[in-house]
């Protein structure tokens, strides 16, 4: 195991609490990254003004970099520092703070609900399981689900992804019509982001970005200020940008679409996982979901790591780090070593930390313990296996029929 495959282990925490034992940075030199892991360290990391989200040389992925799925991630608000990263983050963070828990709630319980009993209905998952040995996420084949109930595993698989990313949709304000076509988009974005991606799925992820962008164009000259005033997420983003003096029109489209991506995998991982956690210990099924969620996202994050890029030489810690250098930030480790005051790390870093914080830790949790509640009306899900699907950062089950794992 190293600090990246320990992504997809079934176990990694105990080799995690190794690492988080270690004061300051460490090199690797078999990965060629410094690694963070004890609480400390992941704070000191993440909150340092030089330790930039992407490489000074290369803000966008040279796989992606030319085509559409390029420009948007190079506008999205994580993927940027400084004047491109403060007006847009407050404009995003207001927005999603001015969401109505209940009404997120609300939609999220009935798409869950929804998505879990139809067949053939023309309701679709918008999800087709990467190869082995290749990344991320699905295809978005926009094949229906296979079951009416989630005790099979490709249909609890496909459930978890459906569930976030058509809840977001639909609060931005898309018709029910068309979320399983948004949701198949966003399979096919997400796929490229990952350095694991092959060819065909950029040429995909190129396409998906497109008609993503084109279709929030259609919807943005709609948005009127009843729309505001009714609490949509779309209007309240306008209505928010245009308070924080966010004028750039390009970037508010790219970051409407990386709302959705950013729900896409972390969301359907903390589903995924507090599943995985119900299947190991049944009697927390007496728990309320919000808090069975809350305690996943503590224990088990979807998201396990990050990485940072040294604009300039830095010290952190006594440990000097020359400029250009790539810093792997296990978030998941910091929990299990003792925090900079001695004491056990309780809160959660899954949705990072400091200047790039996720914004939309609450709507990520209050969708999870919607889609859990929907789960455990009938009971605790069925015991299955599962394995972890090919990933770099993320920490997401993919569940499996008994003989499969053998």
């Amino acid at each position: 195991m190293d600090a990246i495959a320990a992504v997809t282990h079934p176990d990694p925490y105990p080799y995690y609490a190794v690492l988080a034992a270690q004061r300051g940075l460490v090199y690797d030199q078999r990965l060629k990254l410094w690694i963070a892991a004890s609480a400390a360290a992941v704070s000191a990391v993440l909150a340092h003004p030089d330790c930039r989200v992407r490489p000074m040389a290369e803000p966008v992925p040279t796989a992606i970099a030319g085509g559409s799925a390029g420009q948007v991630f190079g506008a999205l608000v994580r993927m940027n520092d400084g004047e491109r990263h403060a007006a847009p983050r407050l404009a995003l963070q207001r927005a999603l703070a001015g969401l109505d828990p209940g009404v997120v709630h609300a939609r999220a319980s009935e798409l869950a609900a929804a998505l879990g009993r139809r067949r053939g209905s023309g309701i679709t998952h918008g999800f087709a399981y990467a190869e082995r040995g290749e990344a991320g996420a699905g295809a978005g084949t926009g094949a229906a689900l296979p079951v009416d109930e989630l005790r099979q595993p490709s249909a609890l698989s496909a459930w978890m992804f459906a569930v976030p990313v058509q809840t977001v949709a639909s609060l931005l304000g898309f018709p029910d019509a068309q979320l399983p076509q948004v949701a198949a988009w966003m399979g096919d974005f997400v796929a490229c982001l990952s350095p694991l991606a092959s060819e065909e799925r950029v040429g995909r992820a190129h396409g998906a970005a497109l008609a993503l962008l084109e279709r929030f164009k259609t919807m943005l000259r709609g948005v009127s200020a009843s729309d505001a005033q009714a609490g949509s997420l779309l209007a309240g983003v306008l209505a928010e940008a245009d308070a924080a003096g966010w004028n750039n029109s390009h970037a508010i489209l790219a970051n409407l679409v990386g709302m959705l991506s950013q729900t896409y995998e972390a969301t359907a991982g903390l589903i995924g996982n507090t599943v995985v956690a119900l299947m190991r210990e049944p009697a927390q099924a007496c728990l309320p979901a919000a808090a069975l969620v809350q305690g996943v996202m503590r224990d088990d994050p979807p998201i396990q790591n990050t990485r940072r890029y040294t604009a300039q030489a830095i010290d952190i810690d006594g440990v000097k780090i020359e400029a250009g250098q790539a810093i792997l930030v296990l978030l998941a480790a910091a929990r299990c070593g003792p925090s900079a005051h001695g004491k056990s790390q309780d809160a959660p870093l899954g949705f990072g930390h400091g200047m790039h914080a996720c914004p939309g830790q609450a709507l990520a949790q209050t969708i999870a313990a919607a889609a859990i509640e929907v789960l455990l009306r009938n009971g605790a899900p069925a015991a299955l296996a599962w394995c972890y699907r090919p990933s770099v950062n993320a920490r997401i089950p993919e569940f499996i029929a008994e003989q499969e794992s053998a």
